[in-house]
């Protein structure tokens, strides 16, 4: 029993650095109608920063992924004015390439700025509490309240707020909704900068564990894409569903089954659902009429 709470508590903090990274993917499909590949770049880049900033003046770690998230939300500002919302009249595959251009220029951005050794972001909290026979750390307990709380505000915002409404408006139809008189483009905008501040504060939830360095996002942005496939690219919360299930099936999968094999059993179940249902488990199919 104190295994399978360890694994419950290890998977709904690894669940919840894929569901903010899952969010901010669905965020800008569903308003700028594009993968945005670029998002663990992003979230990379903007990680450098904040680890730079807390180097260079000693202030708390939360304090820097706040400056963090800020630069964040300039970074995604910047990149929807000067590139997305340039690409208006492009199809969407070829926004889907401009994104993967934006992996090469914060690829290449990054170690010019930063260097290339890897960066040590600390813990948020430190210290640790048994629970059930199982121990989490209060690091893994900050990090599992703060993600569930910021994607429950977000959701919140979504369904009760005027900004949300515009949001689902716009990601419903962008043209009906300019002719309401949404200002659709302001919305794309905001949208690319939560996705990217999402986006930081994964990788900054992630570096205590890993490092801050040119790769650390790979394996979030991959799993991010694959709970958004898996919960459904027309459903905001599907993809955050879907992120916690992956995140505890591959934690059980890999102290139960095989550690090695692990990565590919679930692939293959969540491509076995996908056969079933390409739209995903949360996911609606789109009919549109001539």
């Amino acid at each position: 029993m104190d295994i399978f709470v360890q694994i419950l508590l290890n998977s709904l903090e690894t669940g919840g650095i894929y569901a903010l990274a899952a969010l901010g993917i669905i965020l800008i499909f569903r308003t700028s109608v594009t993968t945005n590949f670029a998002q663990g770049s992003i979230s990379m880049f903007s990680a450098f920063l904040a680890t730079i900033v807390l180097i260079r003046t000693g202030i708390s770690p939360i304090s820097a992924a706040i400056v963090g998230m800020l630069f964040a939300l300039l970074i995604g500002v910047l990149v929807d004015y000067f590139v997305i919302s340039r690409a208006q009249r492009v199809n969407p595959v070829s926004k889907q390439i401009i994104t993967l251009g934006l992996i090469m220029i914060f690829l290449g951005l990054a170690p010019m700025l930063f260097g290339t050794d890897p960066l040590q972001f600390p813990r948020f909290v430190y210290g640790s509490y048994s629970f059930f026979g199982a121990t989490i750390s209060y690091n893994a307990i900050f990090n599992i309240v703060v993600g569930l709380a910021l994607m429950g505000i977000l959701f919140f915002a979504l369904q009760k707020t005027k900004w949300g409404l515009s949001v689902r408006a716009t990601a419903s139809n962008d043209v009906v909704a300019r002719m309401m008189g949404i200002p659709t483009a302001q919305v794309t905008r905001a949208s690319w900068a939560i996705a990217a501040a999402l986006g930081t504060l994964s990788a900054l939830m992630l570096a205590p564990t890993n490092s801050v360095n040119l790769s650390m996002m790979d394996t979030v942005q991959v799993t991010a894409l694959l709970a958004c496939i898996l919960g459904g690219f027309t459903s905001f919360y599907g993809a955050v569903i879907a992120a916690y299930l992956i995140g505890f099936a591959s934690n059980l999968l890999s102290f139960y089954v095989s550690s090695i094999w692990s990565d590919s059993i679930l692939y293959l179940l969540i491509l076995t659902v996908i056969l079933f249902k390409p739209t995903g488990i949360f996911g609606k199919k789109v009919i549109k009429k001539v």
